[in-house]
């Protein structure tokens, strides 16, 4: 039994003028605040809430009568969040200056703050009163509201000075059961794709990460020659140019679905999701001796933690157990006869070097990650395949029953396959879920 933490953002409606200038006062008010706090905390090394309250409360009351009492709570909570980090921060010796900056903010409000007033507009106390405000609720707002979420008390509030109107963070919460595995999903994360086993076939999802960053790269160095050619190294230009670039989110984008991906097939299974245990920084350990600058920015933009978080996150909000098994030697070794495997001029199909049978890199990844995490099932570690059928160890090349190689799915495909399943015009996929897509992939 755990309890699965999420925030979505919901934007109100356009404000009048007047109601406008009443949060931006409150805002202006409540940055003095948080400044005023931050400025004390890392001067007097003060990390704790409680501390930090109980020496700046009355303090703050008597700068800020007109605004409601629990402002200086929220404003305490802001600066010690903000403090603690820098503190750290300076600690290992990341920060060029003695004190933090404390330029946007987000107000922070608690239960006395703020409250719903029905589903589709929130009241907000200010220095003049409880204010009303409407909200423009979307899809994702209304699906964790249908869907047993339950709204916290904790809220924050940011002001979008370009379309006059209020930006809500709404934390919701649910509790969820993790259920007891009867199958494992094995799920190889690489640079330019994912590879699942689902049911004994091995899927290789192609996420185009290498052409993202590369695409990217050479986008954000033709700006940077640009710019600091006509306008110099600092120009204020090149960087509102370089903020509109969307590498990131469009990486998110596709981690996001490949974990909703991942997850759904696990639970239609009730199976538990085999990863990698990656370190800290994993792609730290893989640049060491790689002297390709190109290679190595590759490398460490290739999202193998990112996916492998998504996938955790996805994983808890369903209640499916993760299972993180040692990474070595899993595409070098056969499953079969526990010997190497040898790839030849940078072939990703590799040959057993006892059986002869031949492997797809990924596949037999898939095959030695469920290998090793075949105990947490109650079967043997060295099981040769739990909860399913027996691996092929003929010699013969991409033997007939073993799936030595995968099927692989074009990001086009995968991408959109919430939409292909909701159309007319794709019906025969089934709108039940991956158990009909999962079928159907095979002929693509």
């Amino acid at each position: 039994m755990s309890e699965v933490t999420r925030t979505v953002v919901v934007g109100s409606v356009q404000l009048p003028r007047w109601l406008f200038r009443v949060f931006v006062e409150l805002e202006g008010m409540y940055r003095d605040m948080v400044g005023r706090l931050v400025a004390y905390a890392v001067g007097n090394g003060v990390t704790s809430f409680v501390k930090l309250k109980a020496l700046k409360y009355l303090e703050l009351r008597s700068l800020y009568p007109q605004l409601p009492s629990h402002y200086a709570y929220t404003a305490c909570q802001d600066a010690s969040v903000r403090s603690k980090s820098f503190l750290k921060l300076r600690r290992r010796g990341l920060v060029r200056k003695d004190h933090p900056e404390v330029r946007e903010v987000s107000i922070w409000l608690d239960d006395h703050l703020w409250r719903m007033s029905g589903l589709t507009s929130i009241e907000l106390a200010t220095h003049i009163g409880w204010v009303r405000v409407e909200l423009e609720p979307h899809r994702q707002y209304w699906r964790y509201i249908n869907t047993g979420w339950r709204l916290a008390s904790e809220a924050k509030l940011r002001l979008d000075r370009r379309g006059r109107r209020l930006i809500i963070y709404l934390t919701f919460r649910k509790t969820v059961e993790t259920y007891e595995p009867r199958d494992l999903v094995p799920v190889d994360v690489n640079e330019n794709h994912v590879a699942v086993m689902i049911d004994q076939d091995v899927y290789l999802l192609e996420t185009g990460f290498k052409d993202i960053t590369l695409g990217y790269h050479y986008r954000r160095k033709a700006i940077q020659r640009k710019y600091d050619k006509l306008c110099g190294v600092k120009c204020k230009a090149k960087r509102r140019v370089l903020r509109k670039l969307r590498e990131g989110e469009r990486k998110a984008d596709l981690r996001w679905k490949l974990a909703n991906i991942i997850v759904r097939a696990a639970v239609e299974r009730q199976s538990a999701i085999v990863l990698e245990r990656l370190g800290k920084n994993p792609a730290k350990d893989m640049i060491n001796h790689i002297k390709d600058a190109q290679l190595r920015h590759r490398i460490y933009q290739a999202s193998f933690k990112g996916v492998q978080r998504a996938i955790e996150e996805k994983a808890r909000e369903h209640g499916v157990p993760i299972i993180y098994v040692n990474p070595r030697n899993t595409s070098r070794m056969c499953p079969i006869h526990k010997a190497k495997i040898i790839y030849e001029n940078g072939s990703r199909v590799g040959r057993c070097s006892r059986g002869g049978e031949l492997w797809h890199r990924e596949v037999v990844a898939c095959h030695n990650l469920r290998l090793k995490a075949s105990s947490h099932l109650g079967g043997e570690g060295d099981a040769q395949s739990p909860g399913g059928s027996s691996l092929d160890g003929s010699p013969m090349p991409l033997g007939s029953t073993a799936t030595h190689e995968p099927t692989g799915i074009p990001k086009t495909l995968w991408t959109r396959w919430k939409s292909l399943g909701a159309t007319n015009k794709n019906k025969h996929l089934g709108t039940n879920g991956l158990a009909v897509w999962w079928g159907c992939v095979g002929s693509v």
